[in-house]
């Protein structure tokens, strides 16, 4: 059969997948048909739906392990370009933080690269047979990020996966950046995203990386309400198990790695009420506080008194509503976020 005949789908099947498996990808890396959103949101009848019809997936995506989105590959059949599928690509390559894009129409590959030296074309044409291994690819990556080999072994660090609930791109791209940010010796670091796409299972999932990889081995999660507290005690974080425990108002068990509290239970206006102290300033090595923007960057905040005590821990602020006026500032004490997902880009994707 002529080639320019064949579907798009016999196009990946006879030439592309045969291609990036001969260079080394194994069956589990390979994610075809990848969905990145559910569709946009549209409005009907008094009600919301998905609209199905704008849902995107795309072609391949490669990942390097478990957790680290690598490469994208977008197809097209043969009577398009080798090049027609870059545009598509690139455009999710940005939303999945991806450096290496692909494009192919079954007669090679565009490979795009974004970490292309300064004397190195950002774009080149290469064969089926050329298309790069998953190691060569990594050394590229691990180059241009200055990764050396102590820090590739925190990277292997994997998220919890027992539950076989796998994140969202957005969650994804939330747990990453937040985990290389404190690999990377960041004390103070700020997510931002929107009520309903996930915070909580976003930081239990960054708190597990870092935990399991003996990074940060006591971590402290503050919260504002008690029904946040308990939820997040018996669903998110419930995998730690008999390691974790719920501050009181009371003598703290100091046997335990994993702590759960409002702010409202260990705190108040002298030492005796103020619960927290009982720890000793090194004590926690991260503390996550939940919905930031209710007053923890305040200078007099309650929440920010506890922070400052533990000022040796690496710091993480999650919000829906980041909080900026004279009197509050998210950013100014957090600093800027390392991942944003708005409610718009929710509704819209």
């Amino acid at each position: 059969m002529d080639k320019k005949e064949l579907t798009e789908q016999e196009i990946r099947t006879r030439y592309i997948t045969p291609a990036v498996k001969n260079a080394g990808w194994q069956e589990h890396q390979i994610r075809e048909e990848y969905q990145l959103t559910a569709g946009r949101v549209i409005a009907r009848h008094n009600t919301c739906i998905r609209d199905t019809n704008t849902i995107k997936r795309a072609d391949y995506v490669l990942f390097y392990n478990f957790h680290t989105p690598i490469a994208v590959i977008e197809a097209k059949d043969n009577k398009h370009k080798i090049s027609d599928g870059m545009q598509q690509a690139l455009g999710y390559a940005e939303m999945l933080n991806i450096p290496f894009i692909f494009s192919s129409n079954g007669d090679g590959f565009i490979f795009h690269n974004k970490y292309s030296g300064e004397n190195e074309k950002i774009e080149k044409e290469i064969s089926l047979l050329d298309f790069p291994s998953p190691d060569k690819l990594m050394d590229i990556y691990k180059q241009y990020n200055n990764i050396d080999s102590a820090k590739e072994k925190q990277l292997s660090s994997s998220y919890y996966t027992e539950n076989d609930k796998i994140p969202r791109y957005y969650q994804l791209n939330a747990i990453n950046n937040t985990y290389n940010a404190i690999i990377n010796g960041e004390k103070r670091v700020f997510l931002v995203m929107a009520t309903g796409t996930g915070k909580t299972y976003v930081a239990f999932q960054i708190a597990w990386r870092l935990w399991i990889a003996g990074i940060k081995k006591r971590i402290l999660f503050l919260a504002d309400r008690e029904a946040l507290r308990n939820q997040t005690y018996t669903g998110d974080f419930s995998p730690f198990k008999e390691n974790m425990t719920i501050v009181t108002n009371r003598k703290v068990d100091k046997s335990y790695q994993i702590y759960l509290a409002l702010y409202q239970s260990i705190t108040g206006q002298n030492d005796t009420k103020n619960i927290f102290k009982q720890f000793s300033k090194d004590f926690f090595d991260l503390v996550i506080v939940d919905e930031c923007h209710r007053g923890s960057a305040s200078e007099d905040s309650q929440w920010r008194e506890v922070l400052e005590y533990f000022d040796s821990a690496s710091q993480i602020g999650l919000t829906a509503t980041p909080k900026e006026n004279k009197e509050v500032s998210n950013i100014s004490y957090f600093g800027e976020p390392v991942y944003t997902y708005s409610l718009k880009q929710g509704i819209e994707v």
